[in-house]
Formats: structure tokens, C-alpha cells, sequence
């Protein structure tokens, strides 16, 4: 292949570094090897964003491992280089060959955000690809995706050849193989699908037929041909201890959201939070031991020149052996200037002990999630902490020296009144208030409060996905509401866009028809709709009444327990009457506790998928 020739572009372009693929520690292969496959691991936002995505660090790890396999990175183009790719016929190239990715094996796009989905067609369009999967050749690489929003892939259904569900460290690998023998004879796109068809974490989309009722809910997804599983199973790593973690992290040559250097403690979580899909999805829980977190440590700190060392999990402080681990980090690499952070912590078990310990070098913000106002709304989400929980830990916090905190809620949830707002303002005047008390009824100059709010968006495998998402009139009000009621100079209020929560809350409930919608809104000029300064909602509105859908129908609108879901089919492992009895004791304010304390019966310690694991 022909490489990309970028000499005369870089010095026009916004960040060049983004694009030229020579950062410490990224892997390079000799391409001429004519038994290499070519795999291009995509994540279809900027470099910056791309570079701080952990899982992505992971899978080009391990699947460049394989001598037979050059796995290269793909990020999408500022809009400034994609003009003049545009311009000058600069195909859409990988990061390490800069050579064109049409002329790859398979791309594998990660789907971490519904409102990604147009930087998807985006990077196709600009490598040449057919969109549309069916109109793809023989020679045209295999579309794979994967992620959280995998689960629900039916969007994408006309865009994509094989979706991975669930945790891709061994299935990526397997499906490669499966490629490379295939590839010997190279018969039929159709044939290499069947083949993989039946390898567990694998879904095929396109062996599936939708049909939908007259009231545009979808009546059934089945098999259109025999032999292929009726629910594909998502496939998960059984031994977290065992699996491969990187030992070097590309280090970019500028800054990226996260510029440190990010160690996995486990994966899934148990306290059973009703809004959380990461919560259900990513069940059961998995730790590393503290000998193999330390051998992993041990090797990132000399390979990658890192001054901070970030724990990363979806609930950092329910590690099991968080003390100790903190204590190693402490007694290891406080003396060699290297920062600790705990990016995810909860109230109910936060300890200022640890929290100190892990500050020695530098002391950032605390941030903590109430996630609501109110008891009976936590009660509802399942949140499992008390307002005494925010008051110990920030009086504690504020009593060691801390001067800031942040707190994050969502608005829009099931049952929210304006009682329940109105206790996010109570609680962040509380801490103003704790505060005082702490320090003589003064507060100091650099003292302050951040409240920011998301919206709630309803998402598959979660006991609220039969709930609608507040309209977007009703987000606007509530945002106002909380304006004026937090209208403080020591309290700063953020808040996301509702209008952006909208269309999340479509593709994340969507179902086959909204692939023309899709392709409709980036045909009309949608990408980068993640990022406030390009989204059009009314560019996303022609292309639903285009298509003869309503939004309100995918977002704003209650769900019976008998309507069949598009990702009915899929198999997380967690079972449809467990998540049911999840939202019938939201309605009634009653709290399910830490499966870590007994078994829930949520279905995956009796399935096929995580069966023995907890």
C-alpha cells in the first residue's frame, strides 16, 4: 500500500501531532509482510478523546501481541484536516502506516456514545468505504463495533458487518483468525459471517430479521437462517488476573483528557444502581489481586515517564483491598513525585484516611455523586447513601484541608418532583454551611461548591428503560429552576445540553429504522454530535419526519412490560424479570442492597455467562 504523504498538510492543520502515529511506545509493523492482517482499531472522536480511552489501550495491546496481526489506531479528523482531506483526495488513513484503511482486513469502531455514531459514517466516507453494508465487496473491509452501546447496535444494523457484546480481549482474536483462514480462500463475505456466527460475544445483525406491530413497536428479532444462536450471548474475561494488560501506554506528544497513567482495578460492579447500565451490563464483578496490580504498576511507571497514577473502576472505593493497594502506592512512589488519584468515589464508603494518604503529592478536588436531592429520590435510584454520608465525608474533607468539592446529580429522573430539585440546592448550601462550621464560620477565598447536572437518559438492560426521558421543554424548566436556585458566588452550576440528551436517548432506545435517519443527518452534514459547537437538532428533526418517525416515540414515551425491545434478543446475562422487579421497587421508594452482601438473583451467577464468578 501507499502511504499518505502529510508533509504539506501538517502545517495547516490544528494539533499535527494528532495525526502522525510516532508516539512513544506505538507499535510498528513491516507491512510488506503479505500474511499480515490488517486490523484498524477505530474511535470515531478526536485524538485527544480517543488517546484517554482505556479500553482502547487494551485491545491494541493485545491484539498487536499477535506477530500476524498490525492493529493501528484510526481517530476522526478535526474538522480543519478533514477539509482538506477532503479537498486534496487524502484518503482516510491509519496512525502508524499512514497508509488508506480501505485497503485493511477489518476496522473495528468502538461505540462508547450514541451521539458518535455520524463520526462512524464519517470515517468510512472519508476511506472510501460503502456506508450501506450490503453494497460493500468481496475485498472491502469487515465493519466490527463493540462497547457499551453494542448492546443496542440495532441503529447501526445497516452499516455494520459483526458486533462484538461484551469484553473483546479474546473474542477480537478469535474472530481474526477466523478471518485469516477464511481469507485462504476468501469465498464469500456471507460465509466468514456464518463462520463466526456462533462464537460466543458475536452477533451477526444481518442474520436477523425485525418485525415490528402496527403501532411501530417491534413484534419479534429472530434468525433468518438455521444455526444461528436465537440470543447471542455477550463474553466476558473470567480471570482478571490472568488477562493481558498493557506494560507500555502510547504516551501522546500533546495533552489528551487524560494524560496519566490509568490502572484497572476490577470490572463490573454490585450496588445495583437503577440508572446505570454499566451497572448491569458489565456484571459480574472481576478484581485483580494486589500482586498483579503492583506488576502492572512496576512496568507502566518505567515504560511511560507518568507523573500520576489514576485507579480506575466504576466504583474505585469498593475495591476490597483498596487500603493496602494505597498504602504500597504511597510508601512506593510518593518519594518519586508520582500523584495518586481516586477519580470515582463513593459517599457511603469514602475513607479521608486513604483519601490523604494519596494526596501527599499534590491535592486535586474531591467529587462525589449524590446522584439526587433527596432521600426518597436516592431511594428510588437505588443511589444506597444518606445526606449524613455527605456531610461526614465533607466535613472530614474540610477538616483536612480540602477547599473545594464537586457534586454531580442527574435531573429527569423517574418520579423527580421540584421537591427533589430543590434538595440539590439544599445540599450544596449545606456544604457551605459545613464548611463554616469547620473553619470558624469563614469561608476562604479559594473555598467553592461545583453542581453539575446531566439528564437522565433511559438505557437498555437497566430496570428504568421502560421509563421516558423528561422532554426537552421540561429539562430546559428544570435547569432554569436550578439557575435560580443556586445563584451563590461560591456555588458554580454546570449543566449538560438537554437538546444533546435527546437524541442520546433515541439512538440508545432505537431500533433498524433509524439507520436512514442516520445516514440522512450525515449525508445532511451531522458529525462531531457529541460536540455542542456542531450539533443541529434540526438537521436530526428533517431527517426523522424524512422518515416518517418521531423522536418523542424512542425517548419520551412510558414502556409496558409486555413491549418487546429491540435488544430483547441479546443476552447480557442479567435477567428481563430481575430488572423488572428492579423498577417495581423503585415505585415503592425501597432499596436493594450490595449484592456483595447476598445474593440479588439478578441471572448471572446461574448463566452461561457468569456462572461461578460471584
Amino acid at each position: 500500500m501507499e502511504k499518505v504523504n502529510l508533509k504539506r498538510v501538517l502545517k495547516k492543520v490544528e494539533k499535527p501531532a494528532r495525526y502522525l502515529g510516532n508516539e512513544i511506545n506505538s507499535i510498528h509493523k513491516d507491512t510488506t509482510n503479505t500474511g499480515l492482517v490488517r486490523y484498524a482499531h477505530c474511535f470515531p472522536d478526536l485524538y485527544e478523546v480517543g488517546m484517554s480511552h482505556l479500553g482502547s489501550h487494551i485491545l491494541y495491546d493485545v491484539i498487536n501481541r499477535d506477530e500476524n496481526v498490525f492493529c493501528e489506531r484510526v481517530y476522526s479528523p478535526g474538522v480543519d484536516m478533514e477539509k482538506i482531506m477532503r479537498e486534496e483526495n487524502i484518503p482516510m488513513f491509519a496512525l502508524e502506516s499512514r497508509e488508506p484503511i480501505a485497503n485493511f482486513d477489518i476496522l473495528g469502531f468502538t461505540l462508547q456514545y450514541e451521539l458518535s455514531y455520524t463520526n462512524i459514517l464519517n470515517i468510512m466516507d472519508l476511506a472510501g468505504i460503502e456506508l450501506l453494508r450490503e453494497e460493500r465487496k468481496l475485498d472491502d473491509p469487515f465493519i466490527m463495533v463493540g462497547g457499551p452501546c453494542a448492546y443496542n447496535s440495532e441503529p447501526l444494523a445497516d452499516f455494520v458487518d459483526i458486533v462484538v457484546l461484551g469484553e473483546g480481549e479474546y473474542v477480537n482474536l478469535e474472530i481474526i483468525n477466523a478471518y485469516r483462514e477464511w481469507k485462504k480462500n476468501k469465498t464469500t463475505r456471507e460465509d466468514f459471517l456464518y463462520q463466526i456466527s456462533n462464537i460466543n460475544g458475536v452477533y451477526i445483525p444481518s442474520f436477523y430479521d425485525v418485525e415490528y406491530n402496527e403501532d411501530g413497536t417491534v413484534q419479534s428479532v429472530k434468525p433468518n437462517r438455521e444455526g444461528i444462536p436465537e440470543r447471542p450471548k455477550k463474553i466476558i474475561v473470567s480471570d482478571m488476573n490472568e488477562v493481558e494488560y498493557p506494560e507500555k501506554l502510547i504516551v501522546p506528544y500533546i495533552d489528551t483528557i487524560h494524560d496519566r497513567i490509568v490502572l484497572e482495578l476490577f470490572r463490573g460492579c454490585t450496588r445495583g444502581c437503577r440508572f446505570c447500565q454499566a451497572g448491569m451490563i458489565y456484571r459480574p464483578i472481576r478484581e485483580k489481586s494486589i500482586e498483579r496490580l503492583k506488576e502492572i504498576l512496576d512496568k507502566l511507571v518505567k515504560n511511560t515517564g507518568y507523573d500520576e497514577i489514576s485507579l480506575s473502576s466504576l466504583s474505585t472505593s469498593d475495591y476490597s483491598k483498596l487500603s493496602e493497594l494505597t498504602d504500597y502506592l504511597v510508601e512506593e512512589y510518593t518519594s518519586k513525585n508520582i500523584g495518586i488519584s481516586l477519580p470515582s468515589l463513593r459517599l457511603d464508603n469514602f475513607s479521608m484516611e486513604i483519601a490523604d494518604k494519596i494526596q501527599q503529592v499534590r491535592k486535586s478536588s474531591l467529587t462525589f455523586a449524590p446522584e439526587a436531592g433527596t432521600q426518597r429520590m436516592r431511594d428510588v435510584i437505588n443511589k444506597g447513601v444518606t445526606e449524613e454520608d455527605l456531610e461526614s465525608a465533607t466535613t472530614k474533607a474540610f477538616e483536612m484541608g480540602w477547599d473545594s468539592v464537586k457534586l454531580y446529580f442527574m435531573i429527569g429522573l423517574p418520579t423527580e418532583t421540584y421537591e427533589d430539585l430543590d434538595g440539590i440546592s439544599k445540599l450544596a448550601y449545606e456544604v457551605i454551611d459545613i464548611y463554616r462550621r469547620v473553619h470558624n464560620g469563614k469561608l476562604k477565598r479559594n473555598f467553592g461548591v461545583t453542581v453539575s447536572t446531566s439528564t437522565f437518559v433511559p438505557k437498555p438492560f437497566t430496570p428504568f428503560q421502560w421509563h421516558p426521558q423528561n422532554t426537552t421543554a421540561e429539562v430546559v424548566e428544570k435547569q432554569r429552576h436550578l439557575v435560580g436556585k443556586l445563584r451563590n458566588r461560591n456555588i458554580k452550576y454546570n449543566y449538560h445540553d438537554g437538546e444533546t440528551s435527546l437524541l442520546e436517548a433515541v439512538f440508545a432506545r432505537g431500533d433498524r429504522r433509524l439507520g436512514k435517519v442516520l445516514l440522512d443527518a450525515f449525508r445532511a452534514g451531522a458529525k462531531f454530535d457529541g460536540w455542542s459547537e456542531h450539533f443541529d437538532l434540526q438537521r436530526w428533526q428533517e431527517a426523522m419526519e424524512k422518515n416518517s418517525l418521531e423522536m418523542s416515540f424512542y425517548a419520551n414515551r412510558v414502556r409496558e412490560y409486555t413491549e418487546v425491545f429491540p435488544w430483547d434478543h441479546i443476552d447480557v446475562g442479567v435477567s428481563k424479570n430481575y430488572l423488572i422487579k428492579e423498577n417495581d421497587k423503585s415505585k415503592l421508594d425501597e432499596i436493594t442492597s450490595d449484592c456483595r452482601n447476598g445474593c440479588k438473583a439478578c441471572g448471572i451467577n446461574t448463566s452461561e455467562i457468569g456462572r461461578g464468578l460471584c
